[in-house]
């Protein structure tokens, strides 16, 4: 039978602790110097190393190597949550006073110890009181606050932190090295932050990732831990705040069929909104839906109360954008126009005060010019910058062709007025006047013949369906006084 990873590459010594420096070098100035205390206590969260820094402890004040497979008489383990009565820490206190077989010191490792009785506190807290000189207890827990400060007083306490990501990232390459595996530093980064500061659970779920023969990316290692893929959350975002209920459904029906439960959803999307939050996008629908969507969890029905969360944020999102400041448009004349999204004119109109240039091209065009367009987008428009994130954009002629792999992406992306925002921070980054064209990938579209010279103004206009029909058949149009 293999041996598990997390137990394979287990720490033997206080110095190849990883993350825990604190209380490593604390406890061996500690150790070299003689000044052993009688009790320790460690806390923190589960799979930080409390009890394999206890047992390395145990180990080296007795000048003991220590291995997985390392048993000695003077070194006790017990479980508190098997061994929780009074009558299991009687006999304990009664056998502390027999001397060790051959140790220095005979030690006791109670972990879990916040679940022992109260009666079985007040034994083990007379033994604290009155400690013989050569016992020590290691005691740990999860639960700090569970323990009397008559027992916490009587110890000296460690208090463990979650492991930092660095760290665990820096960890599992080494392992993943040693383990022959080829794998991505972002699946590594995945399974860091899946592994939520446990280097344990990190280790187990690399373990777990580990066993395909190919390059394991951040895409294979979602699947293989039971995570959405990222692009099915950002779609399901995009949806929930700018789409249709419509389109939360197909979203969700995605996850469904990926195998994603509502609470796996529930609990990535909450991610994902909390980091637009902390990003400085905390509205109340930001907030209202954070909130909701950390009820999925624990509701009876957790795939009903996720659409009720997703669908009241649409809501609230759609009576923001329909409020009389959300429709009024910069830049555009009060009076209403029927107009293209591109027309060609014979006279210059007024339009936003940017340079344009009459023949666009690509020549000393920066590799990072979208991600620089997407930065500009997002200081004015978080929104639109989360699904333009989805776009892949082509420069083709004169004419940027945005490529999205959701048909309600591409939708949202087709109206004029958004196609004029886009322009315009294509504009302000790169100089180029393109006219901008959203794709969806299952849709092949052939390049327009154009029959004319390209003209020296495009302006951003409103449509309506029938006019862009007409327009996207006949490549341009005419604007009429009404």
């Amino acid at each position: 039978m293999g041996q598990a990873l997390y137990r394979k590459y287990r720490s033997k010594k206080l110095s190849e602790i990883v993350g825990q420096k604190h209380i490593t070098l604390t406890l061996q100035r500690a150790i070299k110097q003689g000044k052993i205390n009688h009790a320790y206590l460690f806390t923190g969260p589960r799979g930080t190393g409390k009890t394999s820094i206890a047992r390395i402890l145990a180990h080296e004040i007795n000048r003991l190597p220590y291995t997985d497979e390392s048993a000695h008489l003077d070194i006790i383990e017990i479980d508190a949550a098997s061994n929780r009565r009074i009558d299991e820490i009687r006999e304990l206190r009664d056998k502390v006073h027999i001397a060790p077989t051959s140790a220095d010191y005979k030690v006791y490792i109670i972990d879990e110890v916040h679940m022992l009785t109260k009666e079985a506190f007040n034994a083990l807290l007379k033994t604290l009181e009155e400690p013989p000189k050569h016992v020590v207890f290691i005691l740990a827990t999860t639960e700090v606050h569970k323990l009397p400060e008559t027992i916490i007083s009587r110890t000296q306490r460690h208090t463990f932190k979650p492991i930092d990501e660095v760290d665990a990232i820096k960890h599992l390459g080494v392992i993943a090295k040693q383990e022959g595996m080829n794998i991505d530093e972002d699946a590594l980064l995945l399974l860091a932050r899946h592994g939520r500061g446990s280097f344990r659970d990190s280790i187990s779920l690399l373990e777990q990732v580990g066993n395909s023969k190919n390059k394991i990316t951040k895409n294979d290692a979602e699947k293989l831990i039971g995570l959405a893929a990222s692009e099915h959350i950002v779609g399901l975002e995009s949806a929930t705040l700018s789409g249709s209920p419509a389109e939360i459904i197909d979203a969700l029906d995605r996850l469904v069929n990926s195998g994603i439960s509502p609470a796996q959803a529930a609990k990535q999307l909450a991610a994902a909104i909390r980091t637009r939050i902390i990003s400085g996008e905390n509205t109340k629908v930001m907030n209202s839906l954070l909130a909701d969507l950390l009820k999925v969890n624990a509701s009876t029905e957790p795939g009903a109360q996720l659409e009720i969360s997703l669908f009241k944020a649409n809501l609230d999102c759609d009576a923001i954008n329909s409020s009389p400041a959300a429709l009024k448009q910069p830049n555009i004349a009060e009076k209403p126009q029927k107009t293209v999204a591109s027309v060609e004119i014979s006279k210059p109109l007024k339009t936003e005060n940017v340079h344009i240039n009459s023949k666009p091209t690509r020549q000393g065009l920066q590799d990072n010019w979208w991600n620089e367009v997407l930065a500009d987008i997002k200081s004015t428009n978080n929104t639109l910058y989360g699904i333009l994130r989805m776009a892949k954009p082509h420069i083709d002629g004169d004419r940027l062709k945005l490529s999205f792999g959701f048909g309600f992406h591409q939708k949202k992306v087709a109206d004029a007025p958004t196609k004029a925002k886009i322009r315009a921070a294509v504009i302000a980054v790169t100089g180029l006047d393109l006219t901008i064209e959203a794709v969806h990938e299952s849709t092949k579209l052939k390049p327009m013949a154009r029959t004319t010279e390209p003209v020296s103004f495009t302006i951003p206009i409103i449509m309506n369906e029938e006019l862009s029909s007409i327009t996207n058949i006949f490549g341009g149009g005419e604007v009429l006084d009404s």
